[in-house]
């Protein structure tokens, strides 16, 4: 009998390893290996696909999911959903168009505005969800329909306000190119070396054992390899994209909110358990306002650039503007990139996996000449994929004890 426990002990520890990589270090595998299997199938069906000019497309559609993802990504965390993020996309976007158009204010300005009444958009929806205590997905539910109203108010007569020639377009048609596109890489890979060896050094400091290898030169080599080729081939065709360099900011900051930052633990810590966290002294209530509001300002700034892309914004005009499936893609890009929609769990390059899952979804199926239709029923699958396959790492780490 102690022999068979002294035998089973080392596999016990071994399963338990192996879960607790499942659920952290290991979570983005299964995207990456399909997101490779998506390349590899879309590759294979068109030549076009891997040029430069398509991969640059592709990063540029991918950007307002990725970015309305990375938001909803901090109200997932705390185990709440908000179903107006993209009625405040399109309100606020509407709102900046009709400042600059209306009234005459700089695009400098006009934007900031329409940032900061998104964030507080969804500060209020989470003060109502937390003071009144109704589920986040009704009243958020319902703010997006009320949303979609005012924004049909603000529209002039003719339904729509053209962007071309106000400076706004600029931001979309901004690109980055030559050696300016070797420096931003260059400040990035120093950013990011930075925030690497920030927090190896902060769970040495919290006694955790960090292997050199997995913990330090694999991220930076691998960062470093992986900017290099996204550079080199951008630069093969026109070069950086100003909204891919504003998404790739905002990853940056938010890697460092929800590593380096005692909010960040907090909102783990409050998706986890709330009421542990209430007891441990952390205001949930004000760690869900917050998250909210980043959202809902994130939501903003991505309405702005689906406006500058589509030059205009008009009632749900798509482009990343207002309705549409944009609120879905941007579920399902959060999702299918690891967060949990259970609350706790997710990274920051779940933003970005799961936008670049949807977006070569997309440009794939044009390319070979698919249906829309079809393209939503593959979407769809992948999301009711991912849920599935969080809910088995879920079921099966809580069969290993965790």
């Amino acid at each position: 009998m102690t022999e068979t426990l002294a035998t089973s002990q080392p596999e016990a520890r071994k399963s338990r390893t192996f879960g607790e990589l499942l659920t952290t270090d290991l979570r983005a595998l299964p995207v990456v290996i399909g997101l490779a299997a998506l390349w590899f199938f879309f590759a294979s069906q068109s030549d076009v696909f891997l040029t430069a000019h398509n991969l640059s497309n592709l990063l540029v559609q991918s950007t307002v999911v990725g970015i309305m993802a990375l938001g909803l990504m901090f109200v997932l965390l705390v185990k709440e959903i908000d179903l107006s993020v993209a009625a405040i996309n399109g309100v606020t976007a509407v709102l900046m168009a009709k400042l600059v158009i209306e009234f005459g204010f700089s695009p400098w300005l006009s934007i900031p505005i329409a940032i900061l009444v998104g964030a507080v958009i969804g500060a209020l929806s989470a003060r109502w969800v937390t003071y009144v205590g109704v589920p986040s997905f009704v009243v958020t539910l319902g703010l997006g329909l009320a949303l979609n109203g005012v924004q049909m108010l603000l529209l002039p007569q003719t339904a729509r306000y053209g962007l071309l020639g106000s400076g706004v377009e600029m931001i979309a048609q901004t690109k980055i190119a030559g050696s300016a596109a070797w420096l931003v890489l260059a400040i990035g890979l120093v950013v990011y070396s930075a925030l690497v060896v920030s927090g190896m050094a902060r769970r040495q400091k919290a006694g955790l054992d960090v292997p050199v290898l997995s913990g330090l030169v694999f991220p930076l080599v691998g960062g470093a390899v992986f900017g290099v080729v996204v550079v080199r081939i951008l630069n093969s065709h026109q070069g950086i994209p100003l909204v891919t360099l504003i998404f790739a900011i905002l990853l940056g900051v938010g890697a460092y909110v929800l590593k380096e930052t005692t909010f960040g633990l907090h909102l783990y810590a409050v998706g986890n358990n709330d009421e542990a966290a209430r007891r441990a002294g952390i205001k949930v209530a004000n760690v869900k306002m917050a998250a909210f509001a980043i959202a809902g300002g994130i939501a903003a700034l991505a309405g702005v650039i689906g406006a500058s892309r589509a030059l205009g914004v008009g009632v749900f005009s798509g482009g990343g503007i207002g309705g549409g499936t944009l609120l879905l893609e941007s579920i399902a890009a959060a999702v299918i990139g690891g967060v949990s929609l259970f609350g706790g769990r997710g990274s920051i390059h779940a933003a970005l996996l799961g936008a670049l899952v949807i977006g070569s979804v997309q440009n794939g199926l044009n390319l070979m000449g698919v249906e829309n239709e079809i393209r939503l029923i593959v979407t769809g699958l992948l999301l009711v994929l991912a849920v599935s396959i969080d809910k088995l790492i879920e079921r099966f780490t809580g069969q290993q004890g965790f």
